[in-house]
């Protein structure tokens, strides 16, 4: 269910090259449920997979397409036009009330998708927190700038390229508006931070998403619901890379074959993790399942008799949740001490 490969290498050529066992495991799933027909799937990635020829090789490996486009894609650019319209992003139903959405159905790169553009406040609120943070850092460098323009420690060209690097993350170039101007050894600066366009930027572009798919019979909630799914895996294997319930690290490995059986039991540990997490339909996180389950301990006691010969033992019965009782119910722990576990 996993496969290493080098970091330095394309994201389009690897998954490329991966579609044909993918379709072969998938197919061998359906042979060990007895499927009729194959069961349909649905490839969920990031935005630096996308391709017109990549999308093609999906559609003949036959795998449906659900993709998060660059916002500086064409057809991107062109959804969240049609978001920034008055009444079109509408609140989703059920477990997605909180999220809005705006959905048209276009031409990408000449292929029928579906694009669903999607609201979060949370991602919104996340992004809104790092542009005042690097406005604060740029702030800085501008006035910097302006000192050295003063004591004429600074040419045009290297005006110009520092004043670009300031501005070139989160979206600060879109509304800090700069103007150079005089000659190569002598230029002079003016900017400033154009309110108007910093909120037009926050009503068409922070906390959206355009998702693209060919899943045209899928609803909207559906669409945003599958792409959420990618997150879930990312986010194992985040706390895998960070020390969480099954870490990755620290690994002493160096051979590659190390490496990849290193990362099997990674991913072996993390499988077990989620299926414990879905056979007790808990909510709760990782950590606190693990945590929970790690509590049900039966205490094996020793006692003193006084006489010749091996100690007799008396197991204790822990004290248990009731969701550790389910636990123990679903995991059938009563087996090991079926006189202790009364579930």
């Amino acid at each position: 269910m996993y496969r290493t490969y080098p970091g330095n290498g394309s994201d389009q050529a690897v998954l490329a090259a991966c579609l044909g066992g993918l379709a072969q495991l998938h197919e061998a799933l359906d042979s060990g449920e007895a499927r009729a027909r194959p069961a349909p799937r649905t490839l969920v990635r990031d935005g630096g997979f996308w391709s017109p020829q990549l999308e093609l090789d999906l559609d003949t490996a036959g795998y449906y397409s659900l993709i998060s486009l660059p916002l500086g894609h064409k057809a991107a650019e062109e959804a969240l036009q049609m978001a920034a319209q008055r009444g079109a992003m509408k609140p989703l139903s059920g477990k997605l009330s909180e999220v809005r959405a705006a959905r048209i159905r276009t031409t990408v790169a000449e292929l029928d998708r579906t694009l669903v553009v999607v609201e979060s406040q949370e991602l919104l609120a996340g992004q809104k927190r790092g542009i005042a943070s690097a406005l604060r850092k740029a702030k800085v460098e501008l006035r910097t700038l302006e000192g050295l323009i003063q004591k004429g420690r600074l040419s045009r060209s290297r005006l110009e390229l520092r004043v670009n690097k300031a501005l070139a993350r989160e979206h600060l170039s879109s509304f800090v508006v700069t103007t150079f101007a005089g000659s190569e050894t002598a230029p002079t600066l003016h900017w400033h931070v154009d309110a108007a366009l910093r909120r037009e930027l926050e009503k068409t572009r922070l906390g959206r998403r355009v998702l693209c798919t060919d899943r045209h019979t899928w609803t909207t909630g559906r669409i945003v619901y599958a792409f959420r799914g990618q997150w879930k895996v990312e986010e194992l294997f985040r706390r895998a890379k960070k020390g969480g319930v099954v870490p990755w690290g620290p690994s002493h490995q160096w051979a590659d074959g190390s490496l990849r059986l290193h990362t099997f039991a990674t991913v072996l540990g993390l499988m077990l993790v989620s299926l414990a997490k879905i056979a007790l339909g808990t909510d709760a996180s990782a950590r606190q399942t693990m945590e929970s389950l790690a509590e049900i301990k039966v205490t094996l006691v020793r006692t003193t008799t006084g006489g010749a010969g091996r100690r007799p033992t008396v197991m204790l019965a822990p004290e248990l949740t009731t969701e550790q009782r389910r636990a123990v119910k679903v995991f059938e722990l009563e087996r090991r001490a079926p006189q202790l576990f009364h579930v």
